[in-house]
């Protein structure tokens, strides 16, 4: 009999009177099941978040750094067995789940040195002015409210962790809801947390279903929600709540741009190799995996082969198996919807050059050229293992190409040349340039966004936590300064 994990309310273990099911999209078994807390659990947790609001704002940063060192150090010692429950569960490669735990692990080592040195005060005179003779500002950062964050399958771990995390090292509340898909990976935090010693109160993680979602948006005892998924849902969620403090980290087509200076052998084998893995890892479910490249014509003929090649070597299979570069996609659906949208472009007229076969839940590596402009998989997020390249004339050509789309998270561009890099930061419209290297590159302590569609608002740890607060002025009188 399949285990029933309990989730957590305000700091302590409950069950509701339901659950449901947790499958692996690998093999269809079941990996758990979930219990779903209840209308009036879910209230009990909104009210002890806004109860405690004050309580852990006065919390000292050393108790909340120790939290946080806390939990950074247990991943570590569980790092295989967590590992091994986000690859199951979410059908991710073994080798990109030990990954994703380790970056988890460096979240909340950020968010602990982080809360050591958040809002020691900025102080600012006023005498620049007669009349601020003798006056002096201190701006510190209070939280703004409880938090609601909002986390999508695709980094089980890692994602939820870039919710939980930031909102403790700010002393701020937050009521965490994993996705459905893949609860269990975000309930481990709330064991680790567990272990520590924070108020009551300060934290929950609720499995709640996404069609009991709206009240919880609505709720005005949570006036900031930090959400990561899908344009529509995000945007959505924003409009019916316009008063809330929305930050919104969003779809994209990450494109790498491969200009004509990147022309050594060495280059091309490099530009290829970092393309056609980071355009299938996580099966594509990365909102910065390469789903476009742009290719200046002086390389196009040398790097195409080069691609579909390395993307041919990809190694698909089992995502338990050490040796898998790519696994399922989160569910058969999620892959009949990448297959459709294959199947449109090359009824439009493009070119399948490999791949372009689904397996249930499993789509091979694909890889499309001549991709009409108006079809679904060039405007939309494919969020699944499939690659267009495009042939343009020159670096000005190259970035109006990159620029082509309502999203604009992050690019790479492959490059040499320090002048064009940055041309690159200036021209392209998007939260992040990588040169050298392709759009997916993160790290969880820089700003990470987007412009256009692709949100509002940024995360990255510290970045997070200011969002989850406010500035407020400290003005004294009478001083001889």
């Amino acid at each position: 009999m399949a285990l029933t994990h309990a989730f957590w309310l305000a700091g302590r273990q409950a069950t509701g009177e339901d659950t449901f099911d947790v499958t692996s999209p690998w093999d269809g078994r079941l990996v758990g099941k979930v219990s779903v807390p209840t209308d009036a659990q879910v209230e009990e947790a909104v009210a002890a978040a806004y109860a405690v609001r004050d309580e852990f704002a006065a919390t000292p940063a050393h108790v909340r750094a120790a939290a946080l060192d806390h939990v950074s150090r247990r991943l570590v010692e569980r790092t295989e067995e967590i590992a091994q429950l986000i690859s199951v569960e979410n059908g991710k490669p073994i080798k990109w789940a030990r990954g994703e735990v380790g970056r988890a692990v460096s979240v909340f080592r950020f968010a602990a040195e982080e809360a050591r040195r958040f809002n020691g005060g900025e102080a600012q005179r006023l005498d620049t002015d007669a009349g601020g003779q003798g006056r002096l500002a201190l701006t510190r950062r209070f939280p703004k409210g409880a938090v609601l964050g909002i986390a999508p399958f695709n980094f089980p771990l890692n994602l939820c962790a870039h919710k939980i995390a930031p909102a403790i090292a700010a002393g701020v509340p937050i009521i965490l809801k994993p996705a459905p898909a893949t609860p269990l990976s975000g309930l481990i935090i709330g064991d680790l947390l567990a272990e520590s010693e924070l108020p009551a109160g300060s934290w929950s993680i609720l499995p709640v279903a996404n069609d009991h979602m709206p009240a919880l948006v609505q709720d005005e005892r949570l006036p900031v929600i930090s959400f990561t998924g899908s344009e529509k849902v995000g945007y959505a969620i924003m409009d019916s709540v316009p008063r809330k403090h929305c930050t919104l980290e969003l779809g994209g087509n990450g494109a790498a741009v491969v200009l004509g200076d990147y022309a050594s052998d060495a280059d091309l084998d490099w530009a290829a190799t970092r393309i056609a893995t980071f355009s299938n890892y996580q099966g594509g479910q990365s909102c910065i995996s390469v789903q476009r490249v742009i290719a200046d014509a002086a390389v196009y003929d040398r790097l195409l082969p080069r691609i579909v090649a390395a993307v041919e070597a990809q190694v698909t299979g089992d995502p338990g198996d050490d040796k898998t570069d790519v696994g399922p996609l989160v569910s058969e659906a999620a892959a009949q919807r990448v297959e459709s949208w294959v199947q449109e472009a090359v009824e439009a007229g493009a070119t399948l050059l490999t791949g372009g076969k689904r397996d249930g839940a499993s789509y091979a590596p694909t890889v499309l050229t001549d991709v009409p402009a108006d079809t679904t998989i060039s405007c939309e997020e494919v969020f699944g293992p499939v690659l267009t390249v495009t042939k343009v004339d020159g670096e000005a050509a190259a970035f109006a190409a990159a620029n082509d789309s309502k999203y604009g998270l992050q690019a790479g561009v492959f490059t040499h040349d320090v002048q064009v890099a940055f041309r690159a930061h200036r021209a392209l419209e998007v939260g992040g340039v990588v040169i050298g290297d392709v759009p997916s590159y993160r790290a969880d302590q820089m700003p990470y966004g987007g412009a256009k569609q692709s949100g509002v608002g940024r995360e990255g740890v510290k970045f997070a936590m200011d969002d989850y607060t406010y500035e407020r002025v400290l003005v004294l009188t009478g001083l001889a300064l």
